[in-house]
C-alpha cells in the first residue's frame, strides 16, 4: 500500500489548473482564428476575390497614335515610326534597385538613366510600365530575351517614335517632341500624359497643336503572373488617333529657299501670301535635326547645340531681332504722308548729311542725293530725306504707323517663342532707359536704326500689307486639320483679302509701292532686274523691293575718314543684310523678307536671295498647289 505525501496532491491540483488555463487559452485562440477565417473566406470573400483579381489583371492605358503633319501638297513632315522598346514594371517600388542594376549590366544605362528609372519605377501607379530604352536593335532584343528569367516585370513592347523625314529643313517650323515634363501638365488633366511612353510637343507646330495632335488614350486589360509578366491580353479598346495637320508650307519652295541660304552662315527667309496670310516658306539657318530630340538627345549633343555661336536652336524667322535699317523707310514715308507732314510732291534736300546741333547724321551716299521726292527717296534709299520726314511726322505718328503695319507685337502665327521685337515710343524710352525722347532718336528711327528692332516675319507682314492695298492680313501656318476619319482638305482659294482695312490713303500706298518698283528698276537694287544668269526677267515675274543694311556697331568719324570697309571687320561686327520684296507688280500675291546676319550689304547679299526665292514662288504659284495632297497624304 502506497502512501501519498501532502505535497503531491497540491502539485497535481496546480498542474490541473494550469492545463485547464492553457487549454482555455488555446480554445480562445482557435475560436478567434476560426472566426477570422470565417470573416476572410465567407463574410469578405467578395472583397478579397476582387483584390486577387486586381493583382491578376492590370488595366493599362494605351497612348494614342500621334497625328501626322503634312505640307500644303501632302508631303509628310512629321510621321510615326514603329520601334521596339524595353519596358519594366515594379510591385510598388520593391526590389527596383536590383532590377535597375541588372538592366544597367545589359544596356549600360549610365548614371542619369539609372536615376530616372529608379524615380519612375518608385512613382509608378497600378504597375504602369516605364521605359527602359527605346529603338532597340536586334542584338539588344536578343540579349534582353536571353536574360528574361532573371528580369521580373521586364518585357519588350512595340511602340511608336516620332520621325521627321526632312531633318533640319523643317526643324524650326515643325519642332519636336520629348518626355512630358511637370510644366507640360499645367492646366491639363489628361491621364495619358502620366504614361512614361508619352511624348509631348516641345517646339514649333508640335507644341502649338499639341492638344489636337495628341489624340485620346485607349486601354488594354491584361492578365499577369506573380512577378508581373504579362500572361495574356483579355480586352482592348483602341484610342482615338490625333488630328492630322496640313500646313501652308510648300516643301519644294522651302528646299529652294534653304539652298539659296546655304552659302551664308546664319539668316532667315520668309515668304507670305499677301491675300491669305499663308506662310509659304520660312527658313532659319542653321537648323538642327529634331529626330535627335524624339529619340532622346545626349548631353554632348545638347551642349554642342547650345555652344554653337550661330544658334541653330533659335528660330530666327520669328525670334531673331534686328534693326530693320532702310526696309523701315516705307513706314516713315507713309507716316509722313498720312499725317500730311509731307505731300506727294514734297522735295527735300540731301547734301550727304544733316546736322542736329553739333552732331552730323550722315547719308549712305557721300556728297548726297540732291533734291528728292518720296518715290525717288525710296528708290535711292536717301537717309537725309527720311531723317527730315521722321522729324516732321514726329515719333508718335511714326510709331503708330509702324504698329499698324505689324511692328512691336506678336502676330497670330501661333508658334511658341515668337518675339515682339521693339517698336520704341516716348513712354518706352522713359520706362526702360529713364530718359526722355530726343530728336536724334527720331532721326535714327526714321531709317530703322537706334532702338528699333524687328523680326523677319514682321518685315514680311509689313511688305504684305503694303502690297495688298493696306489690309491687316495676319500670318497663318495651318491650312487645315482633321482626324483620320475626316477629310483633310484645304480651304478654297481666295483672291481678295478678308482682313480688315487699315484705312490708308490709296494714293499714298501707290506712291510707296512705286518707290519700291523703282528700287529694282533703277535704284539701289537695279542689278536684280535680271536673273542669276544675267537674263532679263519675264515681264509677268517683275517684282518690287527695298534693300536694307543694318548697322551692328556705330561707325565713328575716324573709321569714316580711314575708309575702313566691312570686310576688314570681324564677322560678328559686320552689318546685317536685308531685303524685302513683293510680286507680281501688277497683281501682288507674294511678299518675301530676307535677312543675312552680318551679310554686309542688302542689295549685294540679301537681294539676290530675295529675287530668286520670290521669282520661284511666282513660277510655282503655291496658292494653287493643293490638288495632289490627298494622294500623297494617303501613302
Amino acid at each position: 500500500m502506497k502512501h501519498f505525501r501532502k505535497g503531491d496532491g497540491e502539485r497535481s491540483g496546480l498542474f490541473t489548473r494550469r492545463a485547464l488555463l492553457l487549454g482555455g487559452a488555446q480554445a480562445v485562440l482557435l475560436t478567434a482564428l476560426a472566426g477570422r477565417l470565417y470573416q476572410l473566406q465567407v463574410v469578405e470573400t467578395d472583397r478579397f476575390a476582387t483584390l486577387a483579381e486586381e493583382n491578376r489583371i492590370n488595366l493599362r492605358l494605351l497612348p494614342p497614335s500621334r497625328g501626322l503633319i503634312f505640307d500644303r501638297a501632302g508631303q509628310p513632315l512629321a510621321v510615326n515610326r514603329n520601334n521596339f522598346r524595353a519596358m519594366a514594371t515594379s510591385d510598388r517600388g520593391r526590389g527596383v534597385d536590383v532590377l535597375v542594376e541588372r538592366l544597367d549590366q545589359i544596356f549600360g544605362l549610365g548614371d542619369a538613366e539609372k536615376t530616372r528609372m529608379l524615380r519612375e519605377l518608385r512613382r509608378s501607379r497600378n504597375a504602369q510600365p516605364v521605359v527602359v530604352r527605346e529603338n532597340l536593335g536586334w542584338e539588344e532584343v536578343a540579349r534582353l530575351e536571353f536574360n528574361a528569367p532573371d528580369l521580373p516585370g521586364v518585357f519588350i513592347d512595340l511602340g511608336q517614335s516620332r520621325d521627321y523625314p526632312e531633318g533640319d529643313l523643317m526643324s524650326h517650323i515643325v519642332g519636336y517632341t520629348g518626355r512630358v515634363a511637370d510644366e507640360d501638365l499645367a492646366g491639363r488633366d489628361d491621364p495619358v500624359l502620366q504614361l512614361a511612353t508619352m511624348r509631348f510637343g516641345k517646339k514649333g507646330v508640335e507644341r502649338s497643336l499639341e492638344d489636337d495632335l495628341r489624340g485620346r488614350a485607349g486601354a488594354v486589360q491584361v492578365e499577369v503572373n506573380a512577378v508581373g509578366r504579362v500572361v495574356r491580353e483579355l480586352d482592348r479598346t483602341e484610342g482615338q488617333p490625333g488630328s492630322n495637320a496640313l500646313l501652308t508650307i510648300d516643301l519644294d519652295l522651302q528646299r529652294f529657299a534653304a539652298e539659296k541660304m546655304k552659302e551664308h552662315q546664319s539668316g532667315s527667309v520668309v515668304v507670305m501670301d499677301v491675300i491669305t496670310g499663308d506662310i509659304i516658306a520660312m527658313v532659319s539657318t542653321p537648323g538642327f535635326d529634331p529626330s535627335t530630340f524624339a529619340r532622346g538627345i545626349t548631353q554632348s549633343e545638347w551642349r554642342d547645340l547650345l555652344d554653337n555661336p550661330e544658334r541653330p536652336l533659335h528660330n530666327k524667322a520669328i525670334a531673331g531681332v534686328y534693326p530693320p535699317g532702310s526696309t523701315y523707310k516705307m513706314v516713315t514715308a507713309l507716316a509722313a504722308l498720312e499725317s500730311k507732314a509731307i505731300d506727294p510732291w514734297t522735295r527735300l534736300p540731301c547734301v550727304g548729311h544733316l546736322e542736329l546741333g553739333s552732331i552730323k547724321f550722315h547719308c549712305w551716299l557721300k556728297g548726297g542725293h540732291g533734291s528728292t521726292n518720296v518715290t525717288e527717296a525710296i528708290a535711292q534709299s536717301c537717309d537725309c530725306f527720311f531723317y527730315e520726314a521722321a522729324r516732321r511726322a514726329g515719333i508718335d505718328r511714326v510709331s503708330d504707323m509702324a504698329q499698324r503695319l505689324g511692328f512691336g507685337k506678336v502676330s497670330e502665327l501661333g508658334l511658341p517663342g515668337e518675339s515682339a521685337a521693339n517698336q520704341p515710343t516716348r513712354a518706352w524710352k522713359q520706362e526702360k532707359i529713364g530718359k526722355p525722347w530726343q530728336h536724334g532718336d527720331t532721326f535714327n528711327l526714321g531709317i530703322g536704326q537706334g532702338y528699333m528692332t524687328a523680326t523677319p516675319l514682321q518685315l514680311a507682314v509689313m511688305t504684305a500689307r503694303l502690297a495688298n492695298g493696306g489690309y491687316e492680313v495676319q500670318p497663318n501656318l495651318l491650312l487645315a486639320k482633321a482626324t483620320p476619319r475626316e477629310e483633310l482638305a484645304p480651304p478654297p482659294p481666295r483672291t481678295k483679302p478678308s482682313a480688315p482695312s487699315l484705312r490708308l490713303n490709296p494714293q499714298h500706298l501707290a506712291l510707296i509701292r512705286e518707290g519700291m518698283v523703282q528700287v529694282v528698276a533703277a535704284g539701289t537694287a537695279s542689278h536684280l532686274r535680271v536673273d542669276a544668269k544675267g537674263r532679263p526677267l519675264d515681264p509677268a515675274l517683275r517684282f518690287a523691293g527695298k534693300t536694307g543694311t543694318a548697322q551692328v556697331k556705330r561707325i565713328t568719324e575716324r573709321e569714316r575718314e580711314m575708309g575702313i570697309t566691312q570686310d576688314q571687320l570681324p564677322w560678328h561686327l559686320r552689318h546685317h543684310a536685308l531685303f524685302v520684296c513683293f510680286g507680281p507688280i501688277d497683281n501682288p500675291r507674294y511678299a518675301c523678307a530676307v535677312i543675312v546676319e552680318h551679310g554686309q550689304g542688302g542689295g549685294k547679299t540679301a537681294g539676290p536671295i530675295g529675287r530668286d526665292v520670290l521669282v520661284e514662288t511666282m513660277k510655282r504659284d503655291p496658292s494653287r498647289r493643293t490638288d495632289s495632297f490627298r494622294k500623297m497624304a494617303s501613302r
